[in-house]
C-alpha cells in the first residue's frame, strides 16, 4: 500500500509540500475510496448508478479532479483485492479522521448501497461492520442512512 500511495504522491502532489502530511492523506483517500469500492462490489453486480455514486463521493470529499479521480479509483482497487480484510483502511481512518468525517463515509457507503434501488444483505453486513470498526454509534449509522435514503429517493422500507 505504501508504494502505490507514493506514487499517487508524487503523480498528484507539488514537490513543495510536506512529503508526510500529504502521503497520510492520500493513504486516507486510498482507505476511503477502498471501502466505498468494496460496498460497491457487495452484491451480484456493479451498476452504472453505483459507479456514479462512488465517483461523486470521493470527488466531493477530497476534492479531485477526473484524473486523480481514475487514478484514486485504480490504486483502491487494487489495495482492495489485496487486503485480506477491512482494518488495514479503518484503522488508517481511525487515525485520520474524526467523528464527524466517519459518519460521512458511512453516509457515502450507504448512498452507494442505495443507489440501486435494491439494498443486498451483502451490502447490510458490510455497512454494520464498517460502522463497527469506525466506532461509529448506532444513532449515527441509522441517521446516516436515512440521509442516504433521502438523497437517492428510496422509501424506508429497505
Amino acid at each position: 500500500m505504501i508504494a502505490t500511495i507514493r506514487e499517487f504522491f508524487n503523480q498528484f502532489i507539488e514537490p513543495g509540500t510536506r512529503q508526510g502530511e500529504a502521503a497520510g492523506d492520500h493513504g486516507l483517500q486510498v482507505a476511503t475510496a477502498a471501502l466505498l469500492l468494496e460496498m460497491m462490489r457487495m452484491d451480484d453486480r456493479i451498476t452504472d448508478a453505483e459507479r456514479a455514486a462512488t465517483a461523486s463521493a470521493l470527488r466531493e470529499q477530497f476534492h479531485l479532479d477526473t484524473a486523480q479521480l481514475d487514478t484514486l479509483m485504480t490504486l483502491a482497487e487494487e489495495e482492495a483485492r489485496a487486503a485480506s480484510g477491512y482494518y488495514q483502511f479503518t484503522s488508517l481512518i481511525n487515525a485520520s479522521c474524526g467523528a464527524q468525517q466517519k459518519i460521512r463515509i458511512i453516509e457515502n457507503m450507504w448512498q452507494i448501497a442505495l443507489a440501486d434501488g435494491h439494498l443486498d444483505a451483502h451490502e447490510s453486513h458490510l455497512m454494520r461492520k464498517i460502522a463497527n470498526l469506525l466506532y461509529v454509534g448506532h444513532a449515527d449509522y441509522i441517521a446516516a442512512k436515512q440521509r442516504a435514503r433521502q438523497a437517492a429517493g428510496v422509501p424506508p422500507a429497505m
